[in-house]
């Protein structure tokens, strides 16, 4: 059990036997109330707690009993680490994502959570100073900060990123005893919502528009968007060898992205090889291509700066036979491509929306959306719903073409739609 020592009142006793309370040396000086108890390994265990707060030691001594009795307990040294410490000295080494992961969730950390105490210009405070220990027991900090991060401009959406990223650095805290709750958790604690928006796809008129301001060189990628629903860096790394043109299915196997500055070839979002079926249109358009512009061998290295060189003959490339840059290529020929089409350049706009455009056409020729989530390479159909979910036909629609399909084909029923009567 905890007790709660009173460190600025001793108790004499009298002749009597009777006991006093009276001022120790001590009084007015140092922290008043100290809490004693004993850890779970046995050991004499202290917190003090300043004049005033004598609810707070004896709460914290029913809590600290509790946790003890329980097995629950938490050494508090364990939590006196900052935030910064923990995070970039801790928990980051250990984790094992991929080159470019690494590079997004380390930028994430520095930039939006640990940042500076006091705000800078342009940048929410972070949260870096803050000991591990006295941020759990602080909802209202993680509050305060989720809402400097929205006072910058950040998208809920980003926001809600970067709380998801804070609340897995404090889950691994809890499992290496360090806390024993994390505030993000807290009920008190709301990032913003993000905005739903559904998606619109494009018409197949402006991909039309947007493939003719292409160079002749780089056209045949929104068939590679638009009619297998690859991504641009899965674009950038296609290589003929992918293609089974017999079979008539793309295997998607690479993608070109930055790394630390460099382009280098990785395997496809969330390292999730997948096939795509292929019409015999965008076969014919992506064979006439490469009679065109026939593919040009490229060496990268794989998945970071320092990864082993790997060769690979692409069926895009800048003119001068490299690897396309994504940033350049976004600014330099898609940004023009849809100015001159008629549409405004921007993330709304952006190569994207080719698999959108994909997934709309599929879905509304009744493909299955678990088939679809597998093209688009989603891990979780439940995602492709979410995403697309209003693209799909409605009952009513699909009735509607179902009596169209039974009245416009031949059969030996009588034309109702004409009036016609049963023959006897």
């Amino acid at each position: 059990m905890a007790s709660v020592e009173d460190r600025w009142y001793r108790t004499v006793k009298g002749p009597d036997g009777t006991k006093t309370s009276v001022q120790s040396d001590r009084y007015g000086t140092g922290r008043r109330y100290r809490v004693h108890y004993i850890d779970q390994d046995g050991r004499q265990r202290s917190e003090s707690f300043h004049d005033g707060e004598k609810r707070k030691a004896e709460k914290f001594a029913r809590e600290v009993s509790t946790d003890v009795a329980r097995g629950v307990y938490t050494d508090p040294d364990a939590g006196n680490i900052t935030l910064r410490r923990y995070a970039m000295d801790v928990w980051f080494p250990a984790q094992t994502f991929g080159p470019s992961t690494r590079e997004r969730v380390e930028t994430r950390l520095r930039l939006h959570i640990l940042g500076a105490l006091a705000a800078e210009p342009g940048r929410a405070p972070g949260l870096g100073g803050y000991r591990l220990a006295d941020l759990s027991r602080r909802p209202s900090a993680i509050q305060a900060w989720l809402r400097g991060l929205q006072s910058t401009g950040m998208a809920p959406s980003t926001i809600k990123l970067v709380k998801g990223t804070l609340s897995t650095v404090l889950e691994a805290a809890i499992a290496d005893e360090r806390i024993t709750k994390n505030p993000c958790r807290d009920k008190s604690v709301k990032a913003p919502r993000p905005v739903a928006r559904k998606i619109v796809p494009w018409t197949t008129t402006q991909v039309i528009a947007i493939q003719a301001e292409l160079a002749d060189i780089y056209a045949a990628m929104t068939d590679a968007g638009a009619g297998a629903g690859l991504r641009q860096g899965e674009v950038f790394g296609l290589s003929p060898d992918d293609v089974d043109w017999l079979r008539k299915i793309v295997h998607v196997r690479r993608q070109v992205k930055i790394v630390g500055g460099r382009r280098v070839f990785a395997p496809p979002k969330g390292n999730k090889e997948r096939d795509v079926p292929l019409s015999d249109v965008i076969a014919y358009r992506l064979s006439a291509h490469l009679a065109a512009h026939p593919a040009v061998p490229v060496t990268l290295p794989w998945e970071s700066p320092a990864g082993k060189p790997v060769t690979a003959a692409l069926m895009f490339t800048k003119p001068d036979r490299g690897a396309i840059w994504r940033n350049d290529w976004n600014r330099y020929v898609w940004h023009p491509a849809l100015t001159a089409a008629g549409l405004t350049p921007g993330r709304e706009n952006g190569f994207h929306q080719l698999r959108h455009y994909y997934a709309s056409q599929l879905l509304a020729d009744g493909v299955d959306p678990r088939a679809l989530a597998e093209y688009l390479g989603h891990s979780d159909p439940g995602f492709t719903l979410r995403t697309y979910c209003h693209l799909m036909p409605s009952g009513a629609d699909r009735a509607r073409r179902a009596i169209e399909k039974a009245f416009t084909e031949p059969s030996d029923c009588p034309d109702i739609a004409q009036g016609g009567e049963p023959t006897p």
